[in-house]
């Protein structure tokens, strides 16, 4: 038996290629995914990595072998793998590694519907066949593998979340990064009354610009740039698979995810009264606020995206937000989507007449830290250390997602990567200069702690 946990994450495949992802890895991950999904067809896209071509067709000859049929999707965006998981009812792989440098794929799992495969879900079980696959590859079953194109339908699924007719000409920048979003913004974005440029639309796997990670500052300088040249409403960061994205204001100033997540969810909760709203235990307590003020219901939820759907099926949320960069939409099968999101803040400027960082003043209450991360020997034994030392001084510990630890006027939760060897910290309090202060002041800590 293989040791495959270094690849196989809480809610995805991912690692190096080809040192930990390789081809003979993926042949048996397709016997092992068709088997456990039990479904006649298995559907199958792919980012622009370059070695998304060989590992694909490597999980299709698993597929085949087990004698499951693979409709290839070809290159697409995470989001638009899940529409096809929703509208064919057909479960689907996703080959991507997001926001990871060029070295790294992965692949995203979801059943039929899109429902989500995560550890709880499916991916234990696959890991184990995976590794039965391995020892005794599949041979001599009848699969086939068949093209389909869909991008056109996904388009008019995206933009059937807003009213077009109530669309103004704005002035939109996006930075693609080089990834998926330089295909699928085109096709939504077309036919509708935006001015749009794009930065870096080429799809290229190496991403020769820079990372397509729009959560670290330093990779949206481009987009902020160019917003102020061109004197734009918004700047659209996307990620590597446009799953995610970011804003930027007509300041060139960027938006949390937080406060994305409370944007939408009152527009949400305005043509849907009353709905259960989700939002990941790391967001703003200005969402759960929002989310009162406008008559709905908040459940706070772990960090990820196979938690969040699942809990969405459980309480029938029509939204929930991850302060990451995630946006989950019932009306899209309960998954995330970057283009909607989009498309859902440009249609409240263009109903409101505000510019975007005009919108946001009701929202902007607290000042976050945004996630700092810290290489450490052991993460998960970090937290546990600074659980041990909260609880011996008469603090309370939330152990929903890592630790979550509430002082009053501020809070901090500090949680294992679930994808890299890195300790994750979040802190949130009223200012500034007091949330500088309390990150100064948690590092301190988790530095004594594990040194010692």
């Amino acid at each position: 038996m293989r040791d495959l946990s270094n690849v196989f994450k809480a809610y995805d495949v991912r690692g190096t290629y080809p040192e930990q992802i390789d081809e003979e890895l993926c042949r048996a991950i397709g016997s092992a995914v068709a088997t456990f999904c039990a479904s006649p067809t298995l559907l199958m896209a792919r980012d622009m990595r370059p070695s998304g071509t060989t590992l694909t067709a490597a999980f299709a000859e698993g597929a085949n072998a087990v004698g499951v049929d693979v409709i290839d999707l070809g290159m697409a965006s995470t989001d638009f793998l899940y529409f096809a998981a929703g509208t064919l009812d057909a479960p689907g792989a996703m080959f991507t590694a997001s926001h990871n440098p060029a070295q790294y794929n992965g692949i995203k799992l979801c059943l039929s519907g899109a429902r989500p495969i995560g550890r709880d879900t499916g991916l234990t079980e696959i890991e184990a066949l995976t590794n039965g696959f391995l020892d005794a590859p599949a041979a001599g079953g009848s699969g086939s593998i068949t093209s389909r194109e869909m991008l056109g339908e996904f388009a008019d699924h995206v933009r059937s979340f807003v009213d077009t007719t109530s669309l103004k000409p704005l002035k939109v920048v996006c930075d693609t990064a080089n990834g998926m979003g330089g295909l699928v913004a085109p096709l939504v974005f077309e036919g509708l009354p935006f001015d749009v440029d794009i930065l870096y639309p080429e799809l290229d796997g190496t991403f020769p610009n820079h990372p397509a990670d729009p959560i670290q500052p330093e990779n949206l300088r481009d987009l902020q740039a160019a917003v102020l040249a061109a004197g734009a409403d918004v700047g659209l960061a996307f990620d590597g698979d446009a799953d995610r994205v970011f804003l930027i204001d007509e300041k060139a100033q960027p938006v949390s995810g937080s406060l994305t997540t409370a944007l939408v969810a009152a527009s949400m909760l305005k043509k849907n009264p009353g709905s259960t709203v989700l939002y990941n235990l790391i967001c703003s307590r200005t969402v759960p606020e929002v989310i009162a003020e406008n008559g709905g219901k908040g459940v706070r939820t772990q960090v990820g995206h196979s938690f969040i759907k699942k809990v969405m099926a459980e309480t029938g949320a029509v939204f929930g937000g991850e302060h990451s960069g995630h946006y989950y939409y019932r009306d899209n099968f309960r998954a995330d989507s970057g283009i909607i999101t989009a498309l859902i803040v440009l249609e409240l400027m263009s109903v409101s007449g505000l510019s975007l960082s005009e919108m946001l003043v009701p929202f902007q209450r607290y000042v976050a830290s945004g996630e700092i991360n810290t290489e450490v020997p052991d993460p998960a034994g970090a937290v546990e250390a600074v659980a041990a030392h909260v609880e011996a001084t008469g603090g309370t510990c939330d152990r929903l997602d890592g630790l979550t630890v509430d002082n009053g006027d501020w809070w901090f939760n500090l949680r294992p990567s679930n994808t890299e060897p890195l300790l994750r910290l979040n802190v949130e309090a009223p200012d500034a200069e007091s949330c500088a202060a309390h990150v100064a002041e948690v590092l301190k800590l988790v530095a004594s702690l594990t040194t010692t």
